[in-house]
């Protein structure tokens, strides 16, 4: 997400909540709004899907109260990507490329320095002078994993091959061989150059000498060739939580691409994909399963053992006259909420019709017939019809 949709996307707007709302109000609108457009809940939906990413989006930016603060700071600030100036500032607005003042991408919903850095280059004063040199938030990296069903359900620990931009080892980052870069002489190691723009004020740009880092290679690094940052791969163990679904996008803090200087390592997105099991379902937090019964258990009733999964089988106690298609519940059965219970398995009956009867299974059937020739089951619907 660039910075300039960070600051003119209306964030309140997307979750219905007015500026002032409390912490407590933004979770309650971004549940509500969350549990509507769950792509669970509109399979197929694109419209939907969309709707759920930028309500996650809102709630990731206005559910963090440090990113909260910036983004107002910033919407106050440069409504409409425009610049205002307050009281004694000419009149009218200073409109500008906001990429060319934030220097890029907005990490993790943020702008890095922040706002007082962001009016030191802006009115070339020395707020920013070391923006560039200072410790800078690694990368976000977002991975894919697949689970079995009965990982997903359980939870699982897996490992993950990941590739990122990491400081270079062979140079320890300094993009020189020797490990000793000199500071530019074209931005004194700022990383940055002041250009005019009229008006009295002069805007930054990254050094174009040294991209930015505000240091120059001497004797380049032959592995990163001198930019400090080579690609990396690693294998991390990740614990995916119990209860996870089929498309969830899982986010582990701190987990992504080392930072540049000291700075922190950014997020770790994992999305998951779950295969099928060949005896359950999943309805949300409750477990599925369709059990075959025989004519005379559903008409007389009786005992039919359930499996379940992981678990011990339950006893499913039937009543006389269970109708084919029937749904029983065994709670607590069932999939791994978020606070730890369980939901429910949701047992379904299905009445098998025999296809090879023996000869005494026969002349069973045939004495229940005759013992049953008055009843009409379908009396009732010709009936209903007559009367439509």
């Amino acid at each position: 997400m660039s910075t300039k949709d960070f600051i003119e996307k209306d964030y309140y707007k997307v979750l219905g909540v007015p500026k002032d709302a409390t912490e407590a109000e933004i979770k309650k609108a971004y549940r509500k709004l969350a549990r509507e457009f769950h792509p669970d809940a509109n399979k197929g939906n694109v419209k939907a899907e969309e709707r759920f990413k930028e309500i996650s989006e809102a709630n990731d930016i206005l559910g963090d109260p440090k990113k909260r603060k910036e983004y107002d700071e910033a919407r106050a600030l440069f409504g409409n990507g425009g610049f205002r100036p307050g009281p004694g500032g000419a009149g009218g607005s200073f409109n500008f490329d906001l990429g060319d003042l934030f220097g890029g991408n907005a990490q993790g919903g943020g702008f890095g320095g922040g706002i007082g850095d962001v009016f030191g280059g802006l009115f070339n004063r020395g707020g920013a002078a070391g923006t560039r040199t200072q410790p800078r938030r690694g990368q976000d990296i977002e991975s894919e994993v697949t689970l079995s069903f009965t990982e997903a359900i359980e939870g699982a620990t897996v490992p993950l091959r990941m590739s990122s931009q990491a400081p270079c080892k062979a140079c320890s980052g300094t993009g020189d061989k020797n490990g000793t870069p000199r500071v530019c002489p074209t931005c004194v190691g700022t990383g940055q150059v002041a250009r005019g723009s009229g008006g009295g004020f002069s805007l930054t740009d990254p050094c174009p000498d040294c991209k930015g880092r505000g240091l120059m290679a001497e004797h380049p690094c032959t592995e990163c060739k001198g930019s400090g940052r080579a690609k990396s791969s690693r294998t991390m163990q990740v614990r995916i939580p119990a209860g996870v679904t089929d498309g969830q996008r899982i986010r582990l803090r701190g987990k992504g691409a080392p930072g540049e200087r000291g700075g922190p390592a950014g997020d770790l997105y994992v999305v998951v994909h779950v295969g099928e099991h060949p005896v359950f379902g999943r309805k949300g937090d409750n477990l599925t399963v369709t059990v075959p019964v025989t004519f005379d258990e559903a008409a007389l009733g009786g005992e039919v053992r359930v499996p379940t999964l992981g678990g011990p089988a339950v006893t499913l106690k039937l009543p006389p006259g269970t109708p084919n298609g029937r749904t029983m519940r065994a709670r607590g059965k069932g999939a791994v909420r978020k606070d730890g219970t369980r939901g429910d398995l949701l047992i379904t009956v299905e009445v098998r019709v025999p296809t090879d009867l023996s000869g005494k299974a026969r002349d069973a059937l045939e004495a229940y017939r005759e013992a049953t020739a008055g009843e009409d089951p379908r009396a009732e619907l010709f009936e209903a019809a007559k009367g439509v």
